[in-house]
């Protein structure tokens, strides 16, 4: 994991590039969870996500290191993907995505606007990570993985900058997809010597994190069949796996109908769009506000990129 010292440089870089989000507690949004809740607003970001920082300290150092000449290559159902598409249009290194089939039509279009070659394979973002990986050895492309200690470290930078500001938070809740900012924020909480309880978030429809958790070791579930795409990863990465086993109190699983209640909450609350992985934090806070009495909570709204199309059919529509 990073140091203090790293954890300061990719800060420094982050802000280079990037305005600093908003942290705000939402008065309205407190009377509904029964606590004061810090909102960290990485939904204003120029991607709608989080993800950005850690394609920026990522591809940063593959430029000057000049380890990716013929371009980069990953896998993603959308934000990752748009984070390195911005960040490798910035330092001039080429980016090619691979997605799933079926993925979000709005997330595609956005990757392609900020410069990505895309590619569509397989069901599901584990089988597209296969593709991807097969592409990057056979046309010598550099692999860019949705967790790697650069990403760590780049999306790290919400944690720092909302724990700073905010240190009487005394519960974070953090979703995990395959784990790299709930992994920053555990390291950053370590980092500064805060005693912030950490509460992992994921969806009862891929919960590989939370059964790994109860098993003891990394176990590989058959679907991830959310809505809350943001979420919906497979297999856990051993890495992140042993960091979160360290570092969380516990894991909290919601479903997709807790999620929806949840981005209708932020969009009356706050007047702010909320994709599902975005507004799972909030849903495990409204699950669990009859403990929460008294405590400081905090949570990001991690991203903003929902579709038109989902937004109406499963938000507005309730289908």
């Amino acid at each position: 994991m990073f140091t203090i010292e790293e954890l300061e440089r990719a800060h420094r870089l982050v802000r280079s590039m990037l305005p600093e989000t908003l942290h705000y507690a939402w008065p309205t949004l407190a009377a509904r969870v029964g606590t004061t809740t810090w909102i960290k607003h990485e939904n204003h970001l120029p991607t709608g996500a989080f993800k950005v920082r850690g394609g920026l300290v990522h591809v940063e150092r593959l430029a000057r290191e000049g380890l990716a000449p013929n371009g980069l290559i990953s896998a993603t159902r959308g934000n990752h993907g748009q984070s390195l598409a911005l960040a490798g249009r910035h330092f001039g290194v080429p980016v090619t995505i691979v997605v799933p089939r079926g993925n979000s039509v709005e997330k595609n279009d956005a990757m392609r606007a900020f410069g990505a070659t895309l590619i569509e394979h397989g069901n599901d973002f584990d089988a597209a990570k296969v593709e991807a990986v097969r592409l990057a050895d056979e046309q010598d492309l550099w692999f860019a993985p949705s967790f790697h200690r650069d990403l760590v470290t780049g999306v790290a930078t919400w944690a720092y900058e909302l724990l700073s500001a905010a240190p009487d938070i005394d519960i974070l809740y953090v979703p995990i997809g395959l784990g790299s900012s709930i992994c920053g924020a555990i390291r950053v909480r370590d980092l500064l010597g805060r005693k912030t309880e950490i509460v992992g978030v994921q969806s009862t429809h891929a919960p590989a994190y939370a059964r790994s958790l109860e098993a003891g070791e990394a176990v590989e579930i058959p679907s991830a069949d959310t809505r809350a795409d943001g979420l919906a990863v497979r297999i856990p990465d051993p890495a992140a796996l042993d960091i979160i086993r360290a570092g969380v109190s516990r894991i909290v699983t919601v479903n997709d109908a807790e999620i929806a209640d949840a981005v209708r909450a932020y969009w009356a609350d706050t007047h702010n769009l909320a994709e599902g992985a975005g507004a799972a934090a909030l849903a495990a806070v409204v699950q669990e506000r009859d403990q929460l009495a008294g405590r400081c909570v905090g949570l990001p709204l991690s991203g903003g990129n929902i579709d038109l199309a989902l937004f109406s059919r499963w938000i507005l529509a309730g289908d």
